[in-house]
């Protein structure tokens, strides 16, 4: 795809969302305001055994987003690039807590690039009251 034919108003912030926190809320609600349009992808990880199965993380997540008009829930395999590539969106959503999730976060966005260069990383830091909050920690 051209970098012509994607949107930079679409963001995408994908994850496994397993489960959705306040934390992932928090980033969504956020780039609702800057974005005409988010799409949350929940990827779907044929090697993890993940606590709720890819519909009930949807469910989840359509429930709690449902007041943000802009904003759908999709699930999705294979590589976030060519997800963000499948939805037409150029702008890739990725909250940041802490200065060790910056360097991998920062990592992870150049092997991003390498891949589809048209693909951009913005990076939102979480709100103060939710930086001890992970997907792991509720488990």
């Amino acid at each position: 795809m051209s970098p012509r034919s994607l949107n930079s108003r679409h963001a995408v912030y994908v994850g496994s969302f397993d489960p959705l926190t306040l934390g992932h809320e928090d980033i969504i609600r956020r780039a609702a305001l800057i974005f005409e349009r988010v799409t949350v992808g929940i990827g779907i990880n044929p090697d993890k055994r993940p606590l709720f199965s890819p519909e009930e993380r949807v469910r989840l997540a359509q429930e709690v987003l449902q007041p943000l008009a802009n904003v759908e829930v999709r699930c999705f395999t294979g590589l976030a690039v060519e997800f963000l590539q499948d939805c037409g969106a150029r702008v890739m959503i990725r909250g940041v807590r802490t200065l060790s999730d910056i360097d991998t976060e920062f990592t992870m966005a150049l092997a991003n690039r390498a891949l589809a260069p048209d693909i951009e990383t913005i990076f939102l830091t979480a709100s103060e009251r939710y930086t001890h909050i992970s997907s792991t920690l509720i488990k």
